[in-house]
This record gives C-alpha cells, structure tokens and sequence, in this order.
C-alpha cells in the first residue's frame, strides 16, 4: 500500500490546493464548481478527514486500518484518493501556467543581477590588493624608526644613571678617602643606597665600568654596617643617644632599619637566654665551687652535692656560687633591658632629616608588639623554663630556693626595681609594664609556694608538738609558747623587706594560730569542776588559766610583732588573732559568769532586808547589812582564789589591759548597775533605811574598789552608784531639777520614787507579781522605752483608782513621775540598760 507521508505535514495537500484555489488572479479562468466537489468529499469523508489533522500519525492510522475488518477496502479508497488528488495537482498546474511561466522570467533576471555584482566585487579586491601594497612600506619604514628611536632613547637612560651612579660612587670613594673617625656614616650610607637604587631600578648590569665599581661599592657597604653596628652597640651600652641616633640614621639611610633591629633583638635575647641558662648551669658552679663537692663533684643528675664528709663544706660553696650566678644574671638582665630601653627610647625620638619619618613607625608596625616587650617575654620565658626546671631536675638547687626564697624573691624585686628607676623618665614609655613585672615574678611562684608550704609546715609541727592531739590533758609550758613566738617572729623577719611577701607569710601564720587555737580550744576543761566559785580553785580551772594566759601572751606579742608592719598586716591577722582571744576567753568566761551570778545572788538577797521598819539604832550602827557582809566575803573569795592567778601583777606595764582585766572590768560595773537596780526597787524606805543603803554603798565602793577594779576608771557606773546615793535623801520637790539625774538611768530614778509614793501605786514588780529576780532579767532585755511603757501602766492604772473613788488630788509623786519619764526617756538611749 502507497504510503500517505505527503498528507502528513504541517499543511496538508488539501489545505494547499484550498489555497491555490483562492489565491488564483483574477484573469485566469474560474475554476468549475466540479473541482472542490473532490476536496469537499475527502474533508467530510469520516477516513480521510483524519489527514487533515495536526495530530495525524500515521502509525494509529495504520493499527487502526489493520484492526477495523476491511484493510483491503481501506486501501483502496486511499488509491482513489491519491488518484484524485493527483488529477487535481495536475489541473490546479495547467490552469496557472501563464504565471509560472512569469516567475521562471523573474529568476533569469535575479541570476543576471548576480553576475554583474560578482564582477564588480572582484574588481573591489583588486583595488584593495594594490591600496595595501602602497602602504606597507611606509608603515615598515615608520616600525624600523621607532625602534631605532627607542633604542636611542634608553641608551641616552642608561648612560645618563651609568654616569650618575659612576659620579656618586666617585663621592663614595672620596668620603671614604677621610679620616675614618670624622667619616660621615649616614652620608656615606646614603651614596651607598643611591647607587645600589640606580643599579636595580635601571637595570646597570652588564657595563663593565658600572660592574667593577659596584664591587666595591658593596665592600663599602659591607663596612659600613659593621661601623654602624659597632657604634649603634657602643651607644647603647654606654646610653649615649648621639651614637645610637648615628647608627639607626645609617641603617635607615641604607633601607635595612627594620632588618639591623631584629638582628639586635635577636642578640640580646640570646644574650638573655645564655644568661639565665648559664646561672643556673650545675656543671658550671661545680666547678666554680672547686673542691668542696668532694671528688665526685656534683652526682648524677640530681644536682645534689655528695654526702660525706665535704658535704656540708660542698653544699655551702654550691649554695654561695647559685646565687652568685643568680647575682650575676640579674646584672645582665638589666643590662639588656635598659639598653633595649634606651634603644626604643631613641627610635620614638628621632625623625629622618629629609623625609621626617619617625625612626620607630619603620621599626614596629600597628598591632605588633614594643620593642622591650618582645624582648622582655623571651627573657621571662627563658627564666620561667629555667625555674621550671631547676624545681624538678635538681633536689638541691630546689632546697636553695625554696630555702632562699626571701633572697630570691628580693633579687628579682630588685631587679625590677633598678630596671623601674633607670627607665623612669618623663614622656617616655617604662622598660617593663606592671604585667611584665608580674610575668616574672609568676616565674618563681613554683618556689613560692614551696616556701610557704615549709614556712606552714615548720610552724604546724611546733604546734603539734606542744599540743599533742592525742594528750588533751597536758598543759604547755611557758618556754614552749615563747618557743611559738619566737618562730612566728623569726617567719616575719625573714620576709619583712618585702610588702608583698609579708603578707602571703603572714597568711601562713594566720593558719597556724587558727590550728593553735583549735588545739587550745580542745584543752579547755568544761563541766561543774571549771564552773565552781565556792571553794579553791580546781585542777581543771588552774589548768584553764594557764591556757588563757598562754593564749593572752601569744595574742599580746604577736599584735605587738605586727605593730610596726603596714595597716594591712592587722587585717590579715585579724580573724586569726580574734579566734586566738575568743578561744582565751571562751577558757575563763564560764568562771566569770559565775562568779558574777553568784554577786549577784548576793545582791538580790537586799530585797530580804527591812529597809522600811529600820530604827535609828540599827541605822547608825556600823557593821553592813547582811547581805553585803556575804558580797563582801564572796569578792575576798574570787580575788584571793580565782583573780589573784588571773589578773597580772602590778609591776606589769601599764594601760596594759588583759582578757581578764577586761573581765574584771565588766564585771564590777554589772555588780555596780545591778546594785544601784535593786537598791532603787527598795520599798518602802524609811530614814534609817536610807542610811543603811547608804552605807551599803560605801561597802560596795570600798570591796569593789579594793578587790575587782578601781571604781574610778569604771565611768558610768560609778558615777551613777555616787549619784544614787545622795539622790535617796533628797525631798520629793527636789527630785525635778537635781542634777544628779544626769547620771542616772531614767529607769532607777522612777523605779526610786515608787517609794516615795502610796501603796496604791504598785511598781511594774508588784503590778505583774514577779519576783526581783523575774524582773531583772526582764530589764536586761529591755531598752528604756520599753521599761517607761510598763511604769507608765501603772502610773495610769493609779490615776484610774483615784478618779474612781473621787479624789482630786494626786500624790505628789505622780506628775514627778510622769513629766521626768517623758522627758528622760526622750533624752535617753533606746538601749540603756539600768
């Protein structure tokens, strides 16, 4: 079967033939109805329309055709078809002939057209063919010109700086033709950087003259830099700024600043390092230290001098040749520092004569670290690695330092020091910073802490020793505590030179005396056989006292050692000196307290006594009150068993106030308060009552006085016991505007003239149905204010009973009471006790 391919493009003949058909001139003959009865068939015939379609394919036809039951019948409408598209093909060709033929007229002419531009191109080519020859041999001519002109041109370049370079070397020759000691160094270095300029940016080589020239000019060179160097040395060592200037001008002049500093840095940080390593080479102070290390010298590699008979003489020379190695190094590292100092000094200084360029900006570029602190930091690194070292390699040598710690920590601070005081100057940057001055001292630390291990541990086994943990009952002797002191005192004058160290040792020390104290504590005896006032003193109690004492001179000797050191110094001990006084205190304070319960047992016993019914006769008769004939004796008691061993004798130095002077003290002004208290709670009392009280108080002022403490130097309590007294004969109208109240609690003045008042008028005691002793310790917890509250309730509790039964008059006691507690109180401490 015939394929149908030509149906099956874009525009099928169909479409074609529809074209053709209406695009056919008006001249030609119109085509007969009969022609598009064909096409009209094909486009509705159900097979055939399908060719019309863009989605034609030929493949789905064909399965199609197959598949349908009649392919032969397909087929051979197909070769109708195609027949019938032919014949028309055919007619559409013979019906435009006329035209076609016009068309094949046209592209005879387009052909002719084409010819007649093919000829005049050729003859375009032609013309161009000769234009270029004509002008190729100028331009060849204007090439070979400009060459030659060029080749003029740097050869003209190249002799003029041939000649130059020759003039300068000429000037280079005659300045170095001089006497060398007037030779000028920066001008020569100058010359000599110019004509190697020339040389390179020129590009001189290879003209003889120039060449052999420029051999020498570099040998000039050469020594150039080598004279630079020797007085750039010169200068520094000698600190002369003229000939460091002189020798920095000289490199700056010959482009090689930056390269001649780091080659100085470089030296004296070898310099440096050789030093430090050198100082502590063993093999190099054992033979310093010729024969004493015994012929074995040093052994192994310990660094250890060898035990026998030389030892002792072996170690003391090697221990003398350590540290004047070290003596010797720090010499050298202040050398160097203060000649890089004066060297970096120099470079922020001086500027270039012509360009005014600052030396040091050439040198040091933003971000990169000073001079001194590059060279500084290699020397500390050195030391630290050199320290590091010596500590775990040699057992001896870590003995030196460790013992010698004082002396070393001295010798570097000195170091620091001289190097501080030698680079001090005004607008000019220091040789070493407060961090580099702490890098170094940092490289020792390992011994420091070494040093304070065997200063703690020296300390912590004397204390052992005198304070076994396992013996509490042994009591340490005088000569083992000044042993104790004695060896604190020796710690801080081994270190007292230096600030800093006094106060890490002093740490150390504050450790020990917190162990001394814990050891002291645990001494102490406690339970009834410490607290007993009654008879002699016990075993338990004599021991007790020793402790105290003991405690009492450790605290008083080494408050008076660190006297004389700076404020700083207290504050480090503080705490550990407070445990030391408050552990002292803590071995007698439970006597004290019962011994201050037991007067004031005694004292409370005045409230048993009839101060009210009193005749004239008991009044004047001389012996104390019975009360006060037991304080007496209970006082005589403590002083002679208990205080006498206390308190220190009268040869002692004076001011000098004790713990138990201090004790003392507070005690006799409580038995005084806590009488003049009682004394004023009295009622009723009489005229004779009062002369009984009177002398009571004598009593006391005498047995205190006499026995406890001067009474004198007790301030506010004597004063207000030699206030009470006369106060109790004054007349009610008199109580208002005597000055004795300026002595005396607001409490025992109101308490005083309840006394005075009817019975009626009840006393917070009496109000509240306490006892004396209730009531007191009440008033201990309580502030003025607070006592006036209470007295002020029973005042207004006796105003309600007059009112109540019609009076119109009060006792004359009642507005005293009322204006002087108003007014007292307002002028009184909240927390005065009476």
């Amino acid at each position: 079967m015939t394929s149908p391919s030509p149906v099956s493009s874009s525009a099928s003949p169909l479409q074609r033939l529809s074209t053709f058909k209406t695009s056919t001139p008006t001249s030609t003959a119109t085509p007969t109805t009969a022609t598009a009865s064909p096409l009209d068939t094909l486009a509705s015939d159900p097979i055939f329309s399908v060719f019309l379609s863009s989605s034609f394919s030929s493949t789905d036809f064909s399965s199609a055709a197959l598949t349908s039951g009649s392919p032969a019948s397909t087929a051979e409408k197909l070769q109708n078809a195609i027949r019938l598209l032919e014949s028309q093909l055919r007619s559409e060709v013979l019906s435009r002939h006329d035209h076609l033929l016009s068309q094949l007229s046209s592209l005879h002419h387009a052909d002719h057209a084409l010819s007649t531009v093919r000829s005049s191109v050729l003859s375009l080519q032609s013309s161009l063919r000769r234009t270029r020859s004509e002008l190729s041999d100028p331009l060849t001519s204007i090439r070979t010109l400009t060459v030659q002109l060029q080749n003029l041109h740097t050869s003209s370049d190249l002799l003029h700086h041939s000649i130059r370079a020759l003039r300068l070397s000429s000037k280079l020759r005659s300045l170095a033709s001089d006497d060398p000691e007037r030779l000028d160094l920066a001008k020569a270095a100058q010359l000599h950087c110019e004509i190697l300029a020339l040389y390179n940016e020129y590009d001189l080589a290879g003209i003889d003259v120039v060449d052999a020239e420029l051999e020498w000019v570099r040998e000039t060179g050469d020594k150039l830099r080598n004279e630079a160097m020797r007085v750039l040395e010169r200068g520094m060592e000698g600190l002369n700024q003229a000939e460091v200037g002189t020798g920095l001008q000289v490199f700056y002049n010959l482009g090689e600043l930056r390269q001649a500093i780091d080659q100085l840095i470089n030296k004296y940080k070898g310099m440096g390092v050789k030093s430090v390593s050198v100082a502590l080479d063993m093999k190099a102070i054992s033979g310093s230290g010729g024969g004493g290390f015994g012929p074995g010298g040093i052994r192994g590699g310990g660094g250890t001098p060898p035990i026998g008979g030389g030892a002792k003489a072996g170690g003391a020379k090697a221990r003398e040749a350590i540290w004047q190695k070290i003596g010797s190094c720090m010499d050298q590292l202040h050398s160097i520092m203060v000649a890089v100092w004066h060297l970096q000094r120099v470079l922020s200084k001086k500027r270039d004569p012509f360009t005014h360029v600052l030396l040091l900006d050439e040198v040091i570029q933003e971000g990169e670290p000073i001079i001194t602190n590059r060279v500084w930091e290699a020397l500390v690194k050195a030391f630290a690695n050199q320290m590091k070292s010596a500590f775990t390699a040699s057992s001896f040598v870590k003995e030196v330092f460790t013992m010698g710690y004082p002396k070393l920590f001295s010798m570097i601070d000195n170091l620091l020091e001289r190097i501080a005081r030698d680079t001090d100057v005004k607008g000019v940057l220091p040789a070493i910073t407060s961090e580099g001055k702490e890098q170094l001292v940092s490289a020792v630390e390992i011994f420091q802490t070494s040093f304070l291990a065997h200063c703690l541990g020296r300390l912590s086994d004397l204390v052992n020793t005198v304070f076994p943990v396992s013996s509490r009952g042994s009591v340490p002797s005088k000569e083992h505590i000044s042993r104790i002191i004695t060896r604190i005192q020796e710690e801080i004058e081994a270190v007292q030179l230096d600030g800093r160290l006094t106060l890490l040792v002093l740490r150390e020390i504050g450790k020990v005396l917190l162990l001394l104290a814990e050891r002291a504590e645990y001494q102490i005896s406690a339970g009834p056989e410490a607290r007993q006032v009654s008879g002699p003193a016990t075993p338990a109690q004599l021991k007790n006292f020793i402790l105290c004492q003991h405690l009492q001179e450790i605290h008083t000797r080494v408050s008076s050692i660190i006297t004389g050191l700076p404020a700083i110094a207290s504050d480090v001990l503080s705490p550990s000196l407070g445990a030391i006084y408050g552990v002292a205190c803590d071995s007698v304070t439970t006597l004290f307290q019962a011994m201050l319960d037991r007067l004031e047992s005694c004292i409370l016993q005045i409230h048993e006594q009839k101060f009210g019914v009193l005749g004239m006769d008991a009044a004047m008769d001389n012996n104390a009150s019975p009360y006060m004939e037991d304080l007496q004796k209970c006082i005589l008691h403590f002083r002679s068993e208990f205080l006498s061993r206390l308190l220190p004798s009268k040869t002692a130095t004076a001011g000098a106030e004790t713990i138990c002077t201090r004790l003392v003290r507070s005690m006799a002004a409580r038995v005084l308060i806590f009488f003049i208290r009682h004394a004023s709670l009295v009622r009723p009392l009489s005229e004779s009552g009062k002369l009984r009280m009177a002398r009571d108080m004598a009593e006391l002022e005498l047995a205190v006085g006499q026995n406890l403490f001067p009474v004198e130097q007790l301030g506010a309590p004597y004063r207000a016991l030699r206030a009470f007294r006369p106060l109790i004969f004054l007349e009610t109208s008199q109580l208002g505007g005597s000055p004795l109240l300026q002595d005396l609690p607001p409490s025992v003045i109101l308490h005083h003239l309840y006394s005075r008042g009817p019975d009626e008028l009840q006393s917070p005691l009496q109000r509240n149905k306490l006892t004396p002793l209730q009531y007191s310790l009440w008033l201990d917890s309580q502030g003025e204010d607070q006592v006036w509250k209470g007295i002020k309730a029973t005042l207004d509790d006796y105003a309600t009973h007059v009112r109540a039964r019609g009076d119109k008059e009060f006792s004359p006691v009642y507005p005293l009471m009322i204006r002087l507690g108003s007014s007292l109180t307002e002028n009184a401490p909240a927390t005065q006790q009476p």
